[in-house]
């Protein structure tokens, strides 16, 4: 052999040595990788023999969960960043990582990650030690909050204003006996018949005539003095939510704006208390 032909020989020598090298041992790849990406036997490799980055990554869960067959290579790392193994450079067909994830009670749970590539070099199965580490993967179930489901109403009792009080009146003072004897036959009804009261709605109501305000102050006297009055009578008055709505929910339209005996007649169905009663019977 000539000295040039025996440099020739070192050269190619040492080349196949480096390649060698770059491929890492054989050891730890997984046996019979078949062209479409799949492993008659996985195989995983040793953290402390084989990675060159032996602490690892925290991973981005949404970009694990966004991995799946068919990813290519540049998509993989561009999603996870380069393996953490020395798995060579000529044409590996599997990439291997080593993960940590944090765990309620603030430990972290250490996993590695197999992704196995097919003959066109996208990845197509993929692999956890151990195996459970997957289940990180599972979307978190959001806690669906418990619709409110409203108290039944039992009965919705309207009594017009007319019969209540005096015109124009909405206190106590106003009230006439037969609207008292109304209300208080009532409560009689609620507290004989309802085993479980939840709520109590007092509404008052007026017509259009006068201004809004007025309307409004009216309408919220005639309900509180309605809900005292059951009071008296022993209904539970936490229960008891009163509100005016003054000349806003009419019942009845009318024509005419002037403030006849007709259209005041007309009206009257506006001129109410609303009471609705919810709860178990």
């Amino acid at each position: 052999m000539t000295k040039t032909q025996f440099h020739r020989f070192s050269a190619i020598a040492a080349g196949a040595a480096a390649l060698l090298v770059l491929q890492g041992c054989s050891s730890y790849v997984s046996k019979g990788i078949t062209d479409d990406g799949k492993a008659t036997e996985v195989v995983f490799p040793s953290i402390d023999n084989d990675a060159w980055l032996k602490e690892g990554t925290f991973p981005n869960l949404a970009n694990l969960r966004a991995v799946a067959p068919g990813v290519t290579k540049d998509q993989l790392y561009d999603l996870l960043g380069r393996p953490h193994f020395r798995e060579g450079m000529a044409g590996p067909r599997e990439w291997d990582y080593i993960f940590h994830f944090r765990k309620a009670d603030g430990g972290v749970t250490t996993c590695q990650y197999k992704a196995i590539f097919d003959k066109d070099y996208k990845a197509q199965t993929f692999h956890w030690l151990p195996a459970g580490c997957g289940d990180v993967l599972a979307q978190p179930v959001a806690a669906v909050a418990p619709v409110p489901v409203p108290p039944p109403v039992l009965r919705k009792v309207t009594l017009g204003a007319d019969g209540l009080f005096r015109f124009d009146g909405g206190s106590a003072a106003d009230l006439m006996p037969e609207g008292r004897r109304k209300v208080e036959a009532l409560a009689r009804d609620i507290k004989g018949n309802v085993k479980s009261l939840t709520a109590i709605s007092v509404t008052g109501h007026t017509d259009r005539l006068g201004s809004d305000s007025y309307n409004d102050a009216l309408s919220l006297a005639r309900a509180n003095t309605v809900r005292e009055l059951l009071v008296q009578q022993g209904i539970d008055g936490r229960a008891i939510r009163t509100q005016g709505m003054g000349k806003r929910q009419p019942v009845a339209e009318c024509p005419g704006t002037r403030k006849t005996p007709e259209l005041v007649s007309c009206l009257q169905p506006n001129r109410r208390v609303d009471i609705e009663v919810s709860g178990e019977q």
